[in-house]
């Protein structure tokens, strides 16, 4: 059976950080994939290192070659591709273990042309969250170009590894990497998938690593005029792609918004290497998990790792919403929750105490998710919360619940329905005599 995706990872001496970088893929939740290893001529233990994973994985399919440069290799691995999608990777980046399987869920669901992801950029021991769309979802091209303009040079748009591509269209209109460029090369095959796309998806989840290693165009042998050459040729693309998306009055109109692509430009699309506001250590950025406690037995641990399975579902929910995991709790907790309620009963059932509860519903009026009221019941002692979910909470609890019946599969893996069944039965009395025993 043909692969749902295919991952192209091109491979030019990265020994030191191939395995964390292939293993990430191979780890994915998401199984139906193969992944297409470009060993572009290393003259390090790299070739070795990919025949190696092919040894082990009947998934990982290796094509050795002379060198030739990245641009080549992805064009001789997308001519390999049998998946429905084509995914990339850098050889010294890695994936979340998620990435692959909400890509393809986003593509799936919304029947869009491309799926674009936040990432996380590395420097050293730090990391930081990278997305210039704050409202995710399906748009057009036209919305989408709009959104490119406001930072034409960025690497949210221009690299390949956090975008989900549709191998039929790439192969319909026979979109390939310009072999005589290289600074750009990702955008112009971007600008030239999207111009025959029909809608974008935009997912505000953090799914890729980006280690700042690679070298900019300063730092590489280019002769001056052979980098204003390239830098022409790509700027003639990026033009000619919004004289082909937007009309005539448009493009008039946002002229000048085009041509700044020439002074952004101007600084490669670097990630600078400093420290970035909001960053934070590398692993913070995941759910932390206690190895004794995961791998232990009793009631103790079980209730831990059913908490920390259901945070590692939420938590990437929580991030595509701008949320904290606190606040997805509390919105969770309270959706399932009977109102009017004490604020004693909620922060109990949420596991807050009443000053951080308070401060966590402040946040989330704040973001226009509920509405808050405090007040007395009649013939009753003491105040009561009264918690109104707002309009623009209906899309983010949705999510919140996509993520509970994720949760909830993650578990029953390997169940055979009648296994499952048996179990929710047995589970269900031991809730009734929880219940009998505690009112």
């Amino acid at each position: 059976m043909d692969p749902t995706v295919s991952i192209i990872v091109p491979v030019y001496n990265a020994q030191d950080s191939l395995k964390r970088c292939v293993e990430s893929i191979l780890n994915q939740e998401y199984k139906a994939l193969e992944v297409i290893l470009v060993n572009d001529g290393s003259s390090d233990n790299s070739g070795k290192m990919c025949d190696g994973f092919a040894q082990k994985d009947d998934r990982v399919r290796v094509l050795h070659k002379a060198n030739s440069g990245v641009s080549d290799s992805r064009n001789q691995a997308m001519a390999m591709a049998r998946g429905e999608f084509i995914q990339f990777a850098d050889s010294d980046d890695w994936i979340t273990p998620d990435a692959t399987r909400l890509m393809v869920r986003a593509a799936r669901e919304s029947g869009c042309d491309m799926v674009i992801s936040d990432f996380y950029r590395v420097v050293g021991e730090r990391v930081s969250r990278k997305g210039d769309i704050e409202k995710g979802g399906a748009m057009t091209v036209e919305e989408f170009a709009s959104h490119m303009l406001e930072k034409p040079a960025d690497f949210y748009y221009g690299v390949l590894w956090n975008k989900l591509y549709r191998r039929d269209l790439i192969e319909k209109y026979g979109l390939c990497m310009d072999p005589r460029i290289s600074w750009c090369e990702d955008f112009m095959f971007n600008l030239e998938y999207i111009r025959h796309a029909g809608a974008i998806y935009v997912l505000c989840t953090p799914l890729y690593y980006y280690v700042r290693t690679k070298g900019s165009l300063v730092s590489q042998s280019f002769s001056l005029p052979r980098s204003i050459r390239m830098k022409r040729m790509v700027f003639e693309y990026y033009n000619n792609f919004y004289k082909h998306v937007l009309d005539e009055t448009d493009y008039e109109k946002n002229r000048f918004q085009v041509y700044r692509f020439l002074i952004d430009a101007a600084g490669d699309g670097m990630v600078p290497p400093a420290i970035f506001p909001g960053s934070k250590k590398l692993g913070e950025e995941r759910v932390s998990v206690s190895l004794p406690a995961l791998c232990g037995t009793g009631q103790l641990k079980d209730i831990y790792r059913n908490r920390k399975l259901l945070e590692y579902y939420l938590r990437p929910a929580a991030l595509r919403n701008n949320l904290s995991f606190e606040e997805a709790w509390v919105m969770l907790c309270i959706a399932d929750f009977p109102v009017p309620c004490r604020k004693r009963e909620l922060g109990d059932v949420c596991g807050l105490t009443g000053k951080k509860l308070t401060s966590c519903l402040n946040r989330l009026v704040g973001k226009g998710l509920i509405k808050v009221e405090e007040k007395r019941v009649e013939d009753v002692k003491g105040k009561f919360l009264f918690i109104e979910m707002t309009n623009k909470a209906g899309s983010v609890i949705d999510d919140f619940l996509i993520a509970e019946k994720d949760c909830e599969q993650a578990f029953f893996t390997g169940f055979s329905p009648e296994e499952q069944e048996m179990y929710e039965t047995l589970a269900a009395r031991g809730q009734a005599n929880i219940r009998e025993i505690l009112q």
